[in-house]
């Protein structure tokens, strides 16, 4: 079950990014502060300088050591203290550097964030709808620290750990070719160990455990959000055993990752014992041999702790580094992701009008369907003019509304509000001139004043509490513990549907759009609280276009025009008493609804 409700193969998933992608990606980001970058690049640079020059200082110390008689004191006191400014320096200047790191690897976590979230909004509604929230949650948040990860291992231990470790390799070559050798064989093997195993043999199931990961976040979000379902059905232990599965993937593959992870460690140790082994058993042959002494084993014993601790350091590292690179690759590839609706290059905002609307000879199908919905549908609303969408599910009445918002694109022709195509202008101006209020209506879990204030986040108090009288909604406002400063809940679940439905009414009011949109906003209500809203919605929509969608027919009785709507035509359209005596398609629905009614 874990497995079909979020896989590796999942659409839900984006197309995976390539290394060389997530290496651009980062290194845009790194670009973005070049002051700070070269200010931790110098310092840094010369931190890893005093650090390679540490062997050589514990050559010369040693060597003052063993050539000096007892109580013989300036020479080994110099050395001493040469040994002892360059470890100080190295110290100090890896602190100082720290101190430009920290605001420099904050903004870039910030500003990545932020990237992912605006490619994510930038997204069609369609993609929303085809995607967890959870899901898409998770991998954002995840993908920040991520980027902390990949970060801090390339600044703080591959980059200094391959300084230092060419740095002693060639030191080393040049003292005992035969050591240097050894040295550089071993590492390389050590890389090629690091490489081959990340690739091939960790880079899958770490790919599974990530989106094991996620699907945690998608199946978390999904029954939390829908907790009042769960409830209604007394389905909490049914969640727990769907939410379990889930749970119990994750650590399958989490077992298996890091077990992989485990025999890669065991491999790349057996290398580093065969360094040490290696290094200090050529040392006593060379010293055996008269070709070394002390200070120069103190030399090979000193650059072999260093090299064997960025080695070790660098294993681990470099799996951390794959962990990063494979939980960043979701947001990288959300950056290189096409929206499906985009502003053109020349796009102005719109301006409104009267709110005139015009389908020209339109042509629409959804993406997988092969049968346009729309083929060659003209229509035009007058300003000023409220216009009812009627027919059965499935017919185009929401598509209809959808693409005067222009969340989709036609595939032929144009649709003309006040006499601009929706493609040429902003899609965010244009929306901000159309006002919806929608049938289950989504509210922000924020103060009642900031939801209603969404279409005009600068209007003062006094303007947001007019619109709500308008709407009939600042009584039971008045009525809670914090007024217009009470927050409502996720989605607006600590209000009943009545309350939210007059709630989106004020905003409505607020925006003051010259087109409106009533999507069913009367469907769910009672008697009383239906009558309250209609009233407030014969106000909304005095003097502007209004589009209304419906089901119960007892609400569009007073449109100025009806259009019936089958199979992506209109096959009727007139006033309601007209369209009754035409004894068509229309005329059958309200036979049904008035039989309804009967029923009941």
């Amino acid at each position: 079950m874990s497995d079909d409700y979020f896989d590796d193969e999942s659409p839900d998933r984006p197309a995976k990014a390539s290394v060389r992608e997530i290496a651009r990606y980062m290194w845009r980001h790194w670009r973005s502060q070049p002051g700070k970058l070269a200010a931790f690049g110098a310092l840094f640079g010369l931190s890893a300088t005093a650090e390679l020059m540490l062997p050589f200082m514990a050559q010369r110390l040693v060597n003052a050591l063993t050539q000096s008689e007892p109580g013989a004191a300036p020479g080994v006191m110099w050395a001493y203290g040469a040994f002892a400014l360059v470890a100080f320096v190295f110290f100090a200047l890896r602190n100082i550097a720290v101190r430009f790191w920290i605001p420099f690897a904050s903004n870039n976590m910030r500003n990545l964030v932020q990237s992912g979230f605006k490619d994510v909004q930038r997204f069609s509604a369609d993609w929303h709808a085809n995607n967890f929230a959870g899901a898409t949650v998770r991998r954002v948040s995840r993908a920040m620290w991520a980027y902390d990860t990949i970060s801090d291992t390339i600044a703080w231990f591959v980059l200094p750990a391959i300084i230092v470790l060419v740095g002693i390799t060639v030191s080393t070559a040049i003292q005992w070719p035969m050591i240097g050798v050894f040295v550089a064989a071993t590492i390389v093997a050590f890389f090629a160990s690091v490489y081959f195993f990340g690739r091939y043999y960790i880079a899958r199931v770490n790919r599974e455990s990530n989106a094991a990961d996620t699907a945690i976040g998608a199946a978390l979000a999904d029954a939390v959000g829908s907790n009042a379902t769960v409830k209604a059905f007394g389905a909490e232990s049914r969640e727990e055993a769907r939410f379990n599965a889930v749970a119990q993937d994750w650590r399958d593959k989490a077992n298996r990752t890091w077990m992989r992870f485990t025999n890669a460690w065991i491999v790349q140790n057996l290398l580093l014992f065969a360094l040490q082994a290696g290094v200090v058993g050529l040392v006593v042959l060379e010293w055996a041999a008269g070709r070394a002494n002390a200070g120069d084993a103190a030399f090979a014993l000193t650059s072999f702790f260093l090299v064997n601790g960025y080695l070790r350091v660098l294993g681990e590292n470099f799996q951390m580094l794959q962990k990063g690179f494979a939980e960043i690759e979701d947001v990288v590839a959300y950056s290189k992701q096409s929206a499906d609706i985009v502003d053109a290059p020349h796009a102005a905002d719109f301006k409104p009008g009267a709110g005139a609307i015009a389908f020209e000879r339109v042509s629409f199908r959804y993406n997988g369907q092969e049968t346009p919905l729309y083929s060659d549908f003209s229509l035009t609303i007058s300003p000023g003019e409220t216009v009812a969408l009627v027919g059965p599910t499935g017919s185009g009445k929401s598509t209809f509304v959808k693409l005067v918002q222009r969340l989709y694109d036609v595939n032929a022709g144009a649709i003309l509000i006040d006499g601009q195509d929706v493609r040429d202008v902003r899609q965010a101006s244009l929306r901000r001139a159309v006002a919806l209020v929608p049938q289950d209506p989504a509210l922000f879990h924020r103060s009642l004043k900031e939801n209603i204030a969404y279409a005009d986040p600068d209007a003062p108090l006094e303007r947001v509490i007019a619109c709500a009288k308008r709407a009939r909604a600042h009584d039971f406002i008045m009525r809670l513990p914090k007024g217009y400063d009470t927050e409502v809940g996720e989605r607006g679940v600590k209000l009943s549907g009545g309350e939210r439905q007059r709630v989106a009414l004020a905003r409505a009011f607020l925006a003051d759009a010259p087109v409106l949109i009533l999507d069913e906003a009367t469907s769910s209500l009672d008697t009383e609280t239906e009558r309250d809203v209609q009233a407030a919605m014969a106000e909304l929509m005095a003097g502007r276009t209004t589009i209304v969608i419906a089901h119960r027919l007892s609400t569009v009785r007073e449109a100025d025009r009806i259009l019936v709507f089958d199979h992506g035509r209109i096959v009727e359209q007139g006033a309601h008493a007209d369209l009754v005596r035409g004894g068509g398609l229309y005329a059958r629905l309200h036979a049904l609804s008035v039989g309804d009614k009967l029923v009941a």
